[in-house]
């Protein structure tokens, strides 16, 4: 059969200028284009071989083959699968004539970013077609198994290829391509380098099925080369994720963590998962051992590695996980993406939304069963990732349960052992309506602080919250299991029980004998401060400063403030212990002395000893440090 010329398309011929110039912003995944096809093509073969249905087929040794020839500036990709007849060819390698419309083709044109534009290109499965951006032209030779001939197909990319039938073709199919001069301006590398190749193949296929070879090069007489005379394997064809969880050591997943994550510790927990069904795909997952130190940071590189039928895609896919769970490194290979599939496809594709769903919830059960039989390896994962797992909190309602099932805090009930909300709640007491819980830098500061007394002196547990998240979450929940969470330095406290009339009656009386000093203070102390009133849960401190139960905490403020969101400060509440025997004297005083101008001074250094207890600043330290010197000087 004679050689004959097909004409593209006008627009076909359009989109595919736009595609060799355009599309891909790098140009080394021609060459995983060409070994993915080369795949399926053996994939297709030993399918049809169990079939029955190529019964003269061979596929003895299926593989892959990569030839380079410095002087002629070709690389070839050459595999023994099942191959293309000659209408295959003009129907499958011609796609793009048949899928480039001119609807398509003004589309790719306005996509203004690189990303977009590979995105459409992806839904079209033209990548053979990417050889072009590195080539001047390419040919294909192909047979199909069973066929006693094959066929040859050529072009330039220049709006025309040619046909024609040939009788010595191997099995299989053969794409050579002639390469352009080597251009690193235009990330045109010299793609003749046995390094150039081996580091394509490592980054893109090194899990592909069937074994990807790298032939030997020729010397200048045509001979091989003395010192590589075999073919060398490139991949190493490993798909962990594909094998079952029997034929994989402990060892293997670690270095195959270690690979991906680049973290020489070994990983604190491995997650498979198989999904089955009308959209299959396999996830080998790690939990690292240890926050990475740029965890909480702007630029800090999150998401899993994703494959589409072990073909690498992206190294970072971010919408596979949530944010609150970047700290999962892995490997998700999914059977029915297209290859060409961009980030911003990814983002509104139903596919990925359901695996992200599925994923997280694996990952938090995986996280629950560790509470209970390994809970060693919990304390650490909490240690270490506890705080950002509470970020889901906010975002995530859908598995608000799940997470707050998984959390833990630090709590008054032990020094050194945390509690969940389930086992506060267990140990509540009776009459206890609400989770106690305080925010603050540390620990110590917080057990140290005034708002604590009470709840001490009448053993009620207390929630102990240390992480900047704390400030947000508590709010956003708002309850768990029907109990309100309540911070105890908001609002009112009351703590006494039904039986308490005695403490009743000791609050009015003490309201009266009060009165007249705390409206006093009030205005003594003006826009400062909201209200003065008596406390009912200091037992040792004068004097302590609350919000209202609606208000921010001051920490909250500072935080809004430093993201760079204007809050109005809040007025605060200052509230005494009438049972201090400063109090005390400051009311006897205020009764007996007609010049209360000292008293004054003692309202101010009362109030900013409050704001200091709590953490704060005074307003105008350098006033309050010299009333306190005046008054030390003074009881000298």
């Amino acid at each position: 059969m004679p050689t004959e010329t097909f004409e593209f398309q006008v627009e076909a011929r359009q989109l595919l200028q736009l595609m060799i110039h355009s599309v891909y912003s790098n140009k080394d995944v021609f060459l995983r284009e060409l070994v993915s096809n080369a795949s399926d093509a053996l994939d297709k073969l030993r399918l049809a071989a169990l079939k029955d249905d190529l019964p003269g087929a061979d596929v003895s040794d299926l593989h892959i083959e990569i030839e380079t020839d410095d002087e002629a500036r070709t690389l070839t990709v050459r595999d023994n699968g099942i191959g293309m007849s000659y209408d295959e060819v003009g129907r499958l390698i011609g796609t793009i004539a048949n899928s480039g419309t001119a609807q398509f083709a003004k589309e790719l044109r306005e996509a203004q970013d690189e990303g977009g534009a590979e995105g459409l290109i992806g839904q079209f499965g033209v990548g053979f077609y990417s050889g072009f951006m590195v080539a001047d032209e390419m040919t294909l030779v192909t047979r199909h198994a069973g066929e006693g001939h094959g066929t040859r197909w050529s072009s330039r990319g220049e709006g025309t290829y040619t046909l024609e039938t040939v009788e010595d073709a191997p099995q299989g199919t053969s794409v050579t391509l002639h390469l352009k001069p080597a251009d690193s301006d235009d990330q045109l590398h010299d793609y003749t380098s046995a390094w150039t190749i081996k580091d394509i193949v490592k980054r893109y296929s090194d899990f592909i099925t069937w074994p990807i070879r790298l032939l030997p090069k020729k010397t200048a007489d045509g001979t091989e080369g003395a010192d590589e005379a075999e073919p060398e394997t490139l991949n190493s064809m490993k798909a962990l994720w594909a094998r079952s969880r029997e034929e994989v050591s402990d060892d293997e997943y670690h270095e195959l963590y270690k690979h991906i994550s680049h973290d020489w510790r070994e990983p604190l927990e491995t997650i498979r998962l198989q999904a089955e069904g009308t959209f299959e795909y396999q996830a080998l997952l790690f939990v690292p051992s240890h926050a990475p130190h740029d965890l909480y940071t702007q630029g800090y590189k999150r998401g899993v590695q994703l494959y589409v039928k072990r073909v690498f895609i992206m190294d970072d896919c971010e919408a596979l996980l949530p944010p609150y769970l970047r700290f999962v490194k892995g490997v998700v290979d999914a059977a029915d993406l297209s290859l060409n599939v961009s980030r911003e496809i990814l983002q509104q594709d139903r596919h990925i939304r359901m695996m992200q769903r599925r994923l997280t919830k694996k990952i938090l059960s995986t996280v629950k069963d560790m509470m209970t039989s390994a809970p060693d390896r919990y304390a650490t994962f909490w240690r270490e990732f506890g705080s950002v797992l509470k970020e889901g909190l906010l975002s995530d309602t859908d598995n608000r349960d799940a997470l707050l099932a998984v959390a833990s805090f630090a709590s008054t009930h032990a020094d050194d052992e945390p509690t969940t909300l389930a086992g506060y709640v267990e140990r509540m007491k009776d009459g206890q309506e609400d989770i106690y819980y305080l925010t603050g830098e540390t620990r110590e500061s917080i057990e140290n602080s005034p708002h604590m007394e009470a709840f001490r002196a009448k053993g009620i547990e207390v929630l102990l919250l240390t992480d900047p998240v704390d400030e947000v979450w508590v709010d956003v929940v708002g309850e768990f299991d029907g109990k309100r969470l309540r911070s105890v330095a908001k609002g009112e406290v009351d703590l006494d029980t039904e039986d308490d009339t005695r403490a009743d009656e000791e609050r009015e009386k003490q309201g009266e004998e009060y009165a007249a000093l705390l409206g006093w203070m009030k205005e003594q102390l003006g826009a400062d401060i909201k209200e003065v009133r008596l406390s009912s849960r200091l037992t040792v401190s004068p004097a302590c400063i609350v919000s209202d139960a609606d208000d921010l905490t001051p920490a909250l403020e500072n935080m809004y403030r430093a993201m760079g969101q204007e809050v109005p400060a809040a007025q605060r509440i200052l509230e005494l212990n009438p049972g201090h025997v400063l109090v005390k004297g400051l009311n006897q005083a205020y009764r007996e002395r007609e010049d209360r101008t000292g008293l004054a001074e003692t309202v101010e250094l009362l109030h900013g000893l409050a704001v200091l207890a709590e953490g704060g600043r005074p307003k105008e330290p350098g006033r309050f440090v010299k009333l306190v010197a005046d008054h030390l000087e003074r009881s000298l």
